[in-house]
């Protein structure tokens, strides 16, 4: 009796429907993750972390974050656009190029697993250089920045201090460079004492390369530095960098108001 009573239990398991995952690798490469116009897909992320909707997505993408998963429903079709994920222990980004079209069906869940199997940040770190000398503040904040977007988590080195604030708005990065022909979108921002430093995403508009300098950035700020030094024309993968803007205070006293007539090209 016993025997049939377990036959019986290991049927109705097997009768169960499971519902798939799909699984998706972090490493530093921006994941693709399409959706379905009013149907939300979950992204487990196993992080505490926060996100904003992009300016260009009001009132067309629903964003909730509980429990280390984020929850996205949209309610109108709209192209990939960078979503940005932070978590708010450590300021550790991830990004998602999100997309919707309507189409039948709910969407899998998603998974996210990562290259650095598992460890905490602080068990990452602390084999991190941790008797050598930090170098200027601003430095190392600039350093912190570009490891975080950039390099993979494990060679991430510890900052004593450090804590992610919060994004200037998108407009007043506007009038950082209004003479030369780029897109501006903040993307994260960390602060340590008096210093903080926010990484922004400069993306170029015209057909021409661009050549980057620093004398061109217009704002109130203790220094700037460039991933890269030339930005390739538009619709390119050079197209893109990243700008890091170490200021006194908060991410949005570097800003200055926004120029007359908005953005202005140099073409």
């Amino acid at each position: 009796m016993n025997l049939k009573r377990c036959l019986i239990w290991l049927c109705c398991l097997t009768a169960l429907p499971v519902q798939a995952v799909e699984l998706m690798k972090w490493e530093r490469i921006p994941l693709s993750v399409p959706l379905h116009v009013g149907q939300e897909r979950i992204i487990f992320v196993d992080r505490n972390v926060r996100a904003g909707v992009p300016p260009e997505l009001k009132g067309k993408l629903r964003i909730q974050s509980a429990g280390g998963a984020v929850y996205l429903r949209p309610e109108a079709r709209f192209p990939s656009t960078r979503l940005v994920l932070q978590d708010v222990e450590n300021g550790t980004i991830i990004l998602l190029d999100i997309s919707a079209v309507k189409k039948k069906g709910t969407p899998e869940p998603v998974r996210l697993v990562y290259g650095d199997n598992g460890l905490k940040p602080e068990e990452k770190k602390s084999t991190a250089g941790a008797s050598q000398p930090l170098p200027p503040l601003p430095v190392a904040l600039i350093r912190y920045a570009a490891q975080t977007l950039y390099a993979p988590l494990r060679t991430v080195e510890a900052l004593p201090g450090v804590n992610p604030l919060s994004l200037p708005s998108p407009e007043s990065a506007v009038s950082l460079m209004p003479s030369v022909p780029v897109d501006i979108h903040p993307l994260a921002a960390w602060g340590v004492g008096n210093y903080s430093v926010t990484a922004l995403e400069l993306r170029n508009r015209s057909r021409k390369v661009i050549s980057l300098d620093p004398r061109r950035i217009q704002g109130r700020l203790h220094s700037a530095a460039f991933q890269h030094h030339r930005l390739g024309a538009a619709g390119t993968p050079e197209a893109v960098t990243v700008l890091y803007l170490v200021t006194k205070g908060q991410p949005e006293s570097a800003f200055t108001a926004a120029p007359a007539g908005g953005k202005k090209d140099a073409d």
